[in-house]
């Protein structure tokens, strides 16, 4: 792709730091750059080759701004594919706009969100699904989720969505050529050969989507809620998960009157907490709005831990709670170990069947209660290493590519003529091409670097 415009933008984080860095992309961008930028022993940074760095300073309407170091980059060995100069000042709001400012006033033009990952996909250095692994590093909140997105970054995903699709093809090909040309000397399909490379397919995109909730589990985190009735200790065990004294903990029945929320890193899984009030039944009318919130939330909510007291029998606010575990994901928590046992577990293990016991007050337990919301997060035998998929729009290629496969078998097995099979290889290699970029819209394009923040 040739632009006729060089973009510009702060690559770094707006606010103080060590560095700032102003990143420059297009033809013009290493003669806008000397144009701001004085190189210490006067060498012109046109005159440097790629991969190479100068020392100097930032001249800004004739006068010094600041010290900074100039990165050459020459296409097409750059992130975006285009000749690239890296100007790093000095960290700083104010510095690093006016260094921005002088660059725009030397030529360049503001970057749109997105814009330098973009002209790098549009250059043929990152196909979409990698691309879109870029924002993903950005925001990663967990050891799991970076080391993902990295795996996506550099191919794990492409290369899996590349064998399927070019399978497909060549049997698409196959396929159209023997009907096309049936006067040639070309080897005759069989429903056979068909038949394996449909299974083939629909093994590994199965597969990606199986692991795409473990994946968002790791990714985004899970909607969960802390619930039980008054004093069963979820305010303790909400502490204990998050590490600081979030919730306020007392002997009061109801001290929890609202919803308290944090985001915690629990093994590999990112749980958004809400510790609620306890679920009873109550006069006290701000109480009452709790309780309620409490059961909206629990209602809407991804992942129960429902909280039990080992040291009192069981009553109509837990029984009540059991059977709204019914409908959500659940973690049975048996808390207050320590103290001298009356409560029926069998009740509960009857309903629920992930139980676990803990101290939360003695902090005992939280690495059984890891074990556990991973096993239901599906992330204990999750390999980021294999690619998995990281958004809706990758999800939704894969499913439609997948029920075009099962549709092109079910044609065979059915006794189709082979015309009908090869409609639906293609749509199926179509929409994996749509996945990674290779064949789709300017509208789907433009989505994808949306979401980018301005300087990526």
């Amino acid at each position: 792709m040739k632009t006729n415009t060089t973009i510009a933008a702060i690559s770094t984080a707006q606010g103080e730091g060590g560095i700032g860095v102003i990143r420059v992309s297009g033809d013009g961008a290493i003669e806008i750059a000397d144009k701001v930028f004085k190189n210490i022993n006067n060498k012109k940074l046109c005159d440097m080759k790629g991969y190479t760095a100068a020392f100097g300073s930032i001249i800004f309407e004739g006068e010094k701004l600041d010290e900074a170091v100039a990165l050459v980059f020459r296409a097409p060995h750059s992130y975006t594919g285009e000749d690239v100069v890296e100007l790093s000042c000095h960290g700083g709001m104010y510095i690093t706009k006016q260094v921005l400012r002088a660059v725009l006033q030397a030529g360049a033009v503001p970057a749109q969100a997105g814009e330098f990952t973009k002209r790098a996909f549009l250059n043929g250095k990152v196909d979409l699904t990698e691309a879109e692994a870029v924002i993903d590093i950005i925001s990663a909140k967990s050891r799991s989720a970076a080391r993902s997105a990295i795996c996506v970054k550099e191919g794990a995903l492409r290369k899996k969505i590349t064998a399927v699709k070019d399978e497909l093809l060549s049997l698409t090909a196959h396929l159209s050529a023997w009907a096309d040309y049936p006067e040639e000397d070309i080897a005759e399909v069989s429903e056979e050969d068909i038949l394996v490379t449909c299974e083939k397919a629909e093994i590994t995109l199965k597969r990606l989507l199986d692991t795409y909730d473990s994946g968002q589990a790791v990714k985004q985190g899970i909607d969960t809620v802390i619930a039980g009735r008054p004093n069963v200790g979820k305010s303790t065990l909400m502490n204990l998960l998050s590490g600081t004294e979030k919730s306020i903990v007392t002997d009061i029945p109801g001290t929890t009157r609202d919803v308290v929320e944090d985001t915690v890193l629990v093994g590999d899984v990112i749980l958004r907490l809400s510790d609620t009030a306890g679920l009873r039944n109550t006069d006290d009318a701000v109480e009452k709005i709790g309780v309620e919130r409490a059961r909206k939330k629990l209602s809407q909510c991804g992942l129960l831990l429902a909280v039990f007291d080992n040291s009192r029998e069981l009553d109509s606010d837990d029984l009540e709670l059991i059977e709204m575990s019914k409908e959500v994901p659940t973690v049975a928590i048996i808390n207050k170990t320590d103290l001298e046992a009356k409560l029926d577990v069998n009740k509960i293990k009857s309903n629920i069947s992930n139980i676990i016991y803990v101290s939360a007050a003695n902090g005992e337990g939280r690495e059984d209660i890891i074990k556990a919301v991973e096993k239901i997060a599906g992330t204990g035998n999750l390999n980021p290493s294999e690619g998995i998929l990281s958004n809706e729009r990758q999800r939704n290629n894969v499913y439609n590519a997948l029920s075009s496969v099962r549709e092109a078998k079910a044609a065979v097995e059915s006794g189709m003529t082979f015309d009908a099979v090869t409609v639906s290889l293609e749509d199926a290699i179509s929409e994996l091409l749509e996945m990674t970029g290779e064949k789709t819209s300017d509208e789907v394009i433009d989505r994808v670097f949306h979401n980018f923040c301005v300087g990526k």
